[in-house]
């Protein structure tokens, strides 16, 4: 099984993420961060990635330590996860109706992190998230999970829905782009032999 422990310790925060990839979407996530934890149970259910994450963040301050952060350890959890790559598919896109918001998300498990975000969250806050971290997180987890990652809000008025959908299309890209091949389940995806 794919799969790989990070933790990660700093004077912001204090985190442990557990991933397998071949996995059915369990979750267990902590972080004392309501919605975000229920943003990262939408992204191991739909991924289908195991995961469990812990974190004690100074939430005395605000949440964009522990969501930032959490995002960072779980990139590099995905990349020791993944290994050298050898037979996925690699790319994967999804395009996710939820209610009001449509959001279509690519991406590329290329090692080249790259994030373009084309979402417009209309409120500041869901309940007392600032909805503004929700980008902070796909830039972190983007930039340590050596992803090129696309994500555009094509309608949408509900923030929750909004950035429900967004780690819902992300989740369901994963989930293709990690598959094996059956027809190449031995190659690294590149004409380079190495990602």
């Amino acid at each position: 099984m794919r799969s790989a422990t990070v933790t990660r310790t700093t004077a912001e925060t204090r985190i442990t993420v557990e991933v397998g990839l071949d996995g059915t979407g369990q979750y267990d996530n902590q972080t004392g961060v309501g919605f975000f934890d229920h943003m990262l149970d939408q992204l191991a259910r739909h991924s289908l990635i195991d995961m469990t994450v812990r974190c004690e963040g100074d939430l005395h301050i605000d949440d964009h330590h522990t969501v930032e952060d959490v995002g960072i350890a779980l990139g590099q959890a995905l990349t020791q996860a993944m290994g050298d790559k050898r037979g996925i598919v690699r790319y994967g896109a999804c395009l996710l109706p939820m209610d009001d918001a449509l959001v279509r998300a690519a991406l590329d498990l290329s090692a080249r992190p790259f994030l373009v975000w084309n979402v417009d969250l209309p409120t500041a806050k869901v309940g007392t998230f600032d909805t503004e971290l929700v980008r902070e997180f796909f830039q972190a987890f983007a930039t340590h999970g050596g992803i090129t990652l696309h994500v555009d809000m094509l309608h949408g008025v509900n923030s929750h829905h909004i950035a429900e959908a967004a780690f819902k299309a992300v989740a369901r890209s994963l989930r293709d782009a990690l598959e094996v091949d059956p027809r190449k389940g031995d190659a690294i995806p590149s004409t380079k032999g190495a990602l």
